[in-house]
C-alpha cells in the first residue's frame, strides 16, 4: 500500500512539472507538501493515525479543549458580573446581600427561562448533557457524545452559573470537550479505541484547565470516564492535560485556587482516629447530597406531570425557589468558591458552616432537579469544607492538646465528600492537593478520603454519575459484563434464512406458537434471560404487523451466537484495558 502511494506521488509530481514548467522552486517544494500532507490524510482516515500522529492529534485537541474550559469559564466571569453589577466576582456573595431583594429573585427566573428555551429547542428531552453522558460515551458509544445538545447544554449551564445556579463547572466544560473530540473523531473515522483515547484527552484538557491541575485532569479521564488506566492512552491523555494547564496557567498565572493558612498541619499521629469518623462522616453527607438531588428530580418531574408544566417553564420555577433563598443565604449563588475559601481559612463559625452546608444541599438540589444544568463536583467541594470545618471545630475542642487546626478538617472534608461524590478517590485526592498547593497533609486527606468513598459507593451505585446512568436504565457501575450484552441488537447477531446452519421455519413457528419470540431491535441483553428460563437453542426473531396480520419471520438468535458476540466483547475490552 505504501509503494502505491508513492508511485503516485511521484507521478503527480512529473506530471505537475511538465504541465507547469515556469514555477518556482519552492513554488514546487510547496506543492511536493500539500501533496504528501494530502496523502498522508487520506491514509489516516483510512487506516487511523500512527502513534505519532496521534500524539500530535492528542496535543491539539488538548489546546482546543483548553480554550474552550478558558472560555466558558470566562465567560461565566463577565455574564456574572454583567448580570449583578460585581466587578468581582469572588466577591460576588457579600455583593448580592446589597442588591434590591427583587432583584436577587429575578435573575434565577430570568436565567431558568432562557435555560429552558435553549434546552427546550435544541435537545430532545429538554435535559442538560454532563458527565454521565460523556461515562456513557465512553462505554456505549465508541468515545462519542451527542455535538448539538453539548453546545447547546454548555450554552445553558453557562447561563445557570451566571444567573445564581448552585452548581458547578466542570460538568458542563467536561462534556463541551467531548464535543471537540466526537467531531475530531468523525474526522478522522476513528474506531472505538481511538476515539475513547481521544475523549479521554479532551477530558483531560479540559479539567486540567478549569482546576489548573495536570495531574489530577490525566487521572480523572482515566479513572472516571475511561474507567480503566490502559498504558497506551496514558501517555497522549497526559499531553493533552499539559497543554490544557498551559493555556489556564497562561491566562491566571500558576497559581492555586484556594490559599490555606500556614499553620494547616497535622498535629500528631493520634489525631488520624479522627479522621477516620470525619471520613464516614463525609460519606454519609455525600449520599444525603446525592439522594437529595435524586428525590429532588423525582419529585420535580411528578409537579411537571400534575401541573402539565411545559418543560421549558421548569428551569424558571426552579429559579425562582433558587431566588428566595438566595434572599437569606446569598452564599448559594454560582460556584460557591468564595465560601469554600472561607471554610478552608476557618472564617467560618461552627452554627454558620452547618447551615450554610445544608442550605448548599437544598440549592444544589433544587438546580440540578430544575434541569438548569452544570455539574456536582465544585458544590461537593463545598459542602465537604463546611462539614469538615465544622466537624474539626468539635473535634479540636473536645482534644485541644492532640489537635492541629481546624481548617485541615476543612481541608480533608473537602476532598472526602467530593471523592464520595466522583467516585474518584485517586483523582480527587491528588486535585485537592492541586487546588490548594498543600502536600503536606496528604496523610489525613487519604484517610477520610478513603473511608467516605468506600462507605458511600456501598449506598449508591458507586458514585453521582453511574447513579444518574443507572435511573436510566443503564447499566455501567457493574463493569463491562454487565452492558456488554445491551450494545448488540438482536437484528445483527441473528441467522437469517440463507444461512447454512439457519433454523427451519417449521420450528420456528413452533416455538413462536408457544408465545418465545423476540423483535429484531431488541439487544443481546434482553435476550439472555429468555434462553434462561425457556432452555431453548434459539429464539424466534420476528416483526409483528398491525393488529390480525401474522407477524413477518426476520429468523432466529441461537444462544451459541449470543455467547459468542458476548465473548468477543468481553475479549476486546479486557485487551484494551490491559494494553
Amino acid at each position: 500500500m505504501g509503494t502505491t502511494t508513492t508511485a503516485s506521488r511521484g507521478e503527480r509530481k512529473v506530471a505537475r512539472d511538465m504541465a507547469e514548467p515556469d514555477k518556482g522552486v519552492i513554488g514546487k517544494q510547496l506543492d511536493d507538501v500539500v501533496c504528501a500532507c494530502r496523502d498522508g490524510w487520506k491514509v489516516m482516515r483510512r487506516k487511523g493515525p500512527s502513534q505519532l500522529q496521534f500524539w500530535f492529534i492528542a496535543l491539539l485537541i488538548g489546546i482546543a479543549a483548553g480554550f474552550a474550559a478558558l472560555a466558558f469559564r470566562k465567560g461565566i466571569d463577565a455574564l456574572q458580573s454583567f448580570l449583578y453589577g460585581a466587578r468581582d466576582v469572588h466577591s460576588l456573595t457579600d455583593f448580592a446581600s446589597s442588591l434590591p431583594w427583587y432583584w436577587i429573585v429575578a435573575i434565577p427566573i430570568l436565567g431558568g427561562l432562557c435555560t429552558g428555551i435553549i434546552l427546550h429547542l435544541f435537545t430532545p428531552d429538554g435535559r442538560v448533557r454532563s458527565v454521565a453522558d460523556v461515562i456513557a460515551g465512553s462505554a456505549l458509544h465508541d468515545g462519542r457524545v451527542e455535538k448539538r445538545a453539548g453546545l447547546a447544554s454548555a450554552a445553558a449551564s453557562m447561563i445557570t452559573l451566571s444567573s445564581g445556579g448552585s452548581t458547578g463547572r466542570e460538568g458542563p466544560v467536561v462534556h463541551l470537550a467531548g464535543v471537540i473530540s466526537s467531531w475530531v473523531c468523525g474526522l478522522i473515522r476513528a474506531d472505538g479505541i481511538t476515539g475513547r483515547d481521544l475523549l479521554g484527552c479532551a477530558v483531560a484538557a479540559a479539567v486540567s484547565a478549569s482546576f489548573n491541575a495536570p495531574i489530577a485532569g490525566a487521572l480523572f479521564a482515566l479513572e472516571v470516564v475511561l474507567r480503566h488506566f490502559a498504558v497506551h492512552a496514558f501517555a497522549p491523555i497526559v499531553i493533552a492535560s499539559a497543554a490544557g494547564t498551559v493555556i489556564s496557567r497562561l491566562e491566571f498565572g500558576d497559581v492555586t485556587e484556594f490559599s490555606l493558612p500556614a499553620e494547616n498541619i497535622l498535629s500528631f499521629y493520634v489525631e488520624l482516629p479522627a479522621f477516620l469518623i470525619l471520613g464516614l462522616l463525609c460519606g454519609i453527607v455525600a449520599v444525603v447530597l446525592m439522594r437529595s438531588i435524586f428525590w429532588a428530580d423525582d419529585m420535580g418531574n411528578i409537579v411537571q406531570e400534575k401541573l402539565r408544566m411545559p418543560r421549558w417553564l421548569r428551569p424558571a420555577v426552579a429559579g425562582a425557589l433558587l431566588g428566595i433563598i438566595a434572599l437569606q443565604f446569598p452564599h448559594i449563588i454560582g460556584v460557591g468558591y468564595g465560601t469554600t475559601t472561607q471554610a478552608l481559612t476557618g472564617e467560618l463559625l461552627f452554627y454558620e458552616a452547618v447551615i450554610f452546608a445544608i442550605f448548599k444541599v437544598i440549592a444544589v438540589a433544587v438546580t440540578m432537579a430544575g434541569r438548569m444544568g452544570g455539574g456536582v463536583f465544585s458544590p461537593s467541594l463545598m459542602v465537604g469544607a463546611l462539614t469538615g470545618l465544622a466537624f474539626g471545630g468539635i473535634a479540636t475542642g473536645i482534644f485541644p492538646n492532640v489537635s492541629g487546626a481546624e481548617t485541615l478538617y476543612a481541608l480533608a472534608g473537602m476532598g472526602a465528600v467530593a471523592a464520595a461524590v466522583l467516585g474518584a478517590p485517586i483523582s480527587t485526592t491528588l486535585i485537592v492537593f492541586e487546588l490548594t498547593g498543600d502536600w503536606q497533609t496528604g496523610l489525613a486527606v487519604m484517610v477520610a478520603v478513603s473511608l467516605s468513598t468506600a462507605l458511600a459507593s456501598r449506598l449508591v451505585d458507586r458514585s453521582f454519575f453511574l447513579t444518574q446512568l443507572e435511573r436510566r436504565d443503564i447499566h455501567l457501575a457493574a463493569g463491562p459484563q454487565a452492558y456488554l450484552l445491551s450494545m448488540f441488537r438482536v437484528g445483527n447477531v441473528m441467522r437469517t434464512s440463507d444461512h447454512p446452519d439457519a433454523a427451519s421455519e417449521e420450528a420456528i413457528w413452533e416455538v413462536i406458537e408457544e408465545g418465545v419470540f423476540i423483535g429484531p431491535n431488541a439487544t443481546l441483553e434482553d435476550a439472555m434471560p429468555i434462553f434462561e428460563t425457556t432452555n431453548r437453542r434459539f429464539i424466534p426473531v420476528a416483526t409483528f404487523g398491525a393488529e390480525g396480520e401474522p407477524p413477518s419471520i426476520d429468523g432466529a438468535l441461537f444462544q451459541v451466537d449470543a455467547l459468542k458476540q458476548y465473548n468477543r466483547a468481553l475479549a476486546a475490552t479486557a485487551a484494551e484495558e490491559h494494553s
